[in-house]
């Protein structure tokens, strides 16, 4: 089973995590699953950017983002060529890693 490796962010995983994901659900779904409490505003419909991720390494195992998720990136905070909503990218077999950004463009969030 492919680990995901989060590197550390301050708020969401301050130590950083690695954890296992089965192939085929989404890197957002991997992460809530294990207690990363990741924001997905939209409730994972592809309608925001408070999932967004950069995929350091294991990018090429990822399906194709959308139209849709690639016009949306556009409006992401601190948007990279490797960047993908995490509600929309779906874990193959490759180890990931990947970075949760320092912000989002999100103006009110659930938990405090």
């Amino acid at each position: 089973m492919p680990k995901i490796i989060f590197l550390p962010h301050d708020e969401i995983c301050p130590e950083g995590a690695v954890i296992e994901a089965e192939p085929g659900v989404t890197i957002c779904d991997a992460a809530l699953a294990n207690d990363i409490e990741i924001e997905h505003a939209c409730e994972k419909s592809c309608a925001c950017t408070t999932c967004h991720v950069i995929v350091r390494e294991g990018y090429d195992s990822l399906n194709e983002p959308s139209e849709d998720e690639e016009d949306l990136l556009d409006k992401a905070w601190g948007l990279e060529p490797e960047s993908r909503l995490s509600c929309q990218a779906v874990v193959d077999n490759e180890d990931l890693v990947v970075e949760i950004p320092k912000y989002t463009i999100n103006h009110a969030k659930e938990h405090n």
